[in-house]
């Protein structure tokens, strides 16, 4: 890159944007790797006579270690850095995706055991892929432009079904279920290979130039996170860090949000094309293509609520209506597929779920208040903290669906308990989170 001086008003250099490509890239990949049971659910369940609760709990292995391993993933990140153990779970996920699709000669009984086991494996490796995402973008970017950052690695959530799901769905219906997981292992592969030639620090990437150095490090990017002066040495994680972020109202009230947004996230990952097969009569090929509709919505709605967000804070308003608006607008839209319940042309469905997703796109700005408020040496554990109060949605939810669904046949009352969720997400950040305050060097 061109090292000359900065063109009036405007910054040289968008390496920033590039690696935040290869994040998203990263994210879509991490997301259709842990939705791929979703996919070869229906499929596993016919064949191997599993009922909706059994479902259920496969579903949430993956919650289960995953929200145990927030923690010390984010002690890893801030004692190692983001992109030595990035590459490790990268790693771990890939072979743990191999292995899943192994299983498929074993007995039922053996089958689902194992995989419960090996999904336990995939959720404790991708638990550093988030708190690495937002340290990443607190390293890379300044305030200014924090909130489209997060928004996109964020949104990837969302585009992962575009990108996968018709492609797993044809893999499911043409090969069987276990082809599913052998592709994701090998995608994941060439990331590792991606991520290690492409990925470092600000200070440390060979393609920066000094103009843009200066910028994002004067616009409040934090660029020595990952430097030896910087990272955190203490040998293990410090209870009082974690008491201290947990003393924060405003903290505590983003992620009692984030447990609820993540309950949206975890219904559309884990049960909603066995909603669309079981409740609306369409084949798992169908499902797998008409998902993608809904998962391009929500992808549109999050990319644009982290750009009106930007937006919002460059045209003077403060940080906390910047953040705010967008997800209180967001997740009120969000609950528009309670309407599901009272239709059924499939279409229809279909339409009102993209608005829905839309909305709960537009509302996820959870990774950019946290990017914004964490405390510089403790990013990593910080962003573990709201991964980990977010993502105990990845077990509750699949099962409290499992069960609402083998109770009364029928998916009506598990879209009521989903936009619930939603409705406590607004009325946390309308009446406990109190002002957003930017964080502090500590």
């Amino acid at each position: 890159m061109n090292d000359s001086a900065q063109e009036v008003g405007r910054p040289v250099g968008r390496l920033r944007w590039f690696i935040l490509t290869l994040l998203f890239i990263a994210t879509t990949v991490n997301y259709a790797d842990r939705a791929t049971l979703s996919i070869a659910g229906t499929q596993m369940q016919t064949q191997l006579g599993l009922s909706v609760v059994t479902m259920g709990y496969l579903f949430s292995a993956f919650g289960w270690s995953y929200v145990v391993a927030q923690i010390p993933g984010g002690w890893l990140l801030d004692r190692y850095g983001s992109r030595r153990v990035y590459l490790l779970s990268i790693f771990m996920w890939s072979v743990l995706g191999l292995a899943q699709g192994a299983v498929g000669f074993l007995r039922p009984v053996a089958l689902v055991a194992t995989l419960f086991v090996l999904r336990l494996g995939v959720g404790m490796a991708e638990a550093p892929v988030f708190p690495g995402n937002s340290r990443i973008v607190a390293a890379w970017f300044p305030t200014g432009e924090r909130g489209t950052a997060a928004a996109v690695f964020n949104s990837a959530q969302y585009f992962a079904p575009v990108a996968f799901a018709p492609l797993q769905a044809w893999i499911t219906h043409r090969f069987g279920w276990e082809y599913v997981y052998f592709f994701m292992g090998t995608a994941a592969l060439v990331l590792l290979f991606v991520w290690r030639s492409q990925v470092y620090g600000p200070r440390r990437h060979p393609g920066i130039s000094v103009s843009e150095l200066d910028y994002i490090a004067a616009g409040g990017a934090q660029v020595d996170m990952d430097s030896g002066a910087e990272k955190s040495s203490q040998p293990v994680v410090r209870w009082t860090q974690i008491a201290q972020l947990l003393r924060s109202r405003m903290l505590i009230g983003v992620y009692i949000a984030q447990y609820c947004i993540t309950t949206l996230t975890y219904f559309f990952l884990t049960w909603f094309p066995i909603y669309l097969v079981k409740q609306h009569g369409m084949s798992i090929l169908t499902a797998g293509f008409v998902a993608t509709l809904p998962a391009l919505c929500g992808f549109a709605g999050g990319v644009l609520g982290g750009v009106l967000s930007d937006t919002l804070l460059r045209r003077g308003h403060s940080l906390t209506v910047a953040r705010k608006l967008p997800i209180v607008v967001g997740l009120l839209l969000s609950t528009v597929m309670l309407v599901c319940n009272f239709i059924s042309t499939g279409w229809l469905v279909v339409l009102v779920m993209s608005l829905a997703f839309f909305g709960k796109g537009l509302g996820a700005l959870g990774w950019a208040v946290v990017a914004d408020t964490s405390p510089r040496r403790m990013a990593g554990l910080s962003g573990a903290l709201f991964n980990t109060f977010g993502n105990t949605a990845a077990i509750t939810t699949p099962i409290i669906i499992g069960y609402i669904v083998a109770a009364t046949g029928t998916f009506a009352g598990a879209l009521v308990f989903v936009v619930a969720n939603a409705v406590v997400a607004i009325l946390s950040y309308g009446l406990v989170v109190g002002p957003i305050v930017a964080h502090r060097p500590m």
